[in-house]
């Protein structure tokens, strides 16, 4: 099955954080990952609006985003977003 991570990010530095930003699409690619929306305008149609960035990469299934997060390549890259930004990373199984 599919995975989906979804990821909301705080930036509080964008020149540190567009490093950051440089280093992932390869990471995310290695592990057969695919951005399906990478901070885009936001359209909030109830709620109230969070200041934050969105990112959903899409996986081939839940292993493969966790091989991901947990690969040296990308804690290496965490380490550049440190102090930028706070982020929250989920893992959900999605349907065929």
């Amino acid at each position: 099955m599919p995975a989906y991570m979804i990821v909301r990010v705080n930036i509080s530095d964008m020149d540190q954080y567009r490093q950051y930003m440089q280093l992932t699409p390869l990471i995310v690619e290695k592990f057969g990952g695919q951005f399906i929306l990478r901070g885009a305008d936001k359209h909030i149609l109830e709620g109230p609006d969070v200041p934050e960035r969105v990112v959903i990469v899409k996986y081939p299934d839940v292993e493969s985003a966790i091989a991901f997060y947990n690969s040296p390549e990308y804690q290496a890259a965490i380490k550049v977003r440190e102090g930028a930004a706070e982020a929250s990373f989920i893992v959900m199984e999605g349907l065929e």
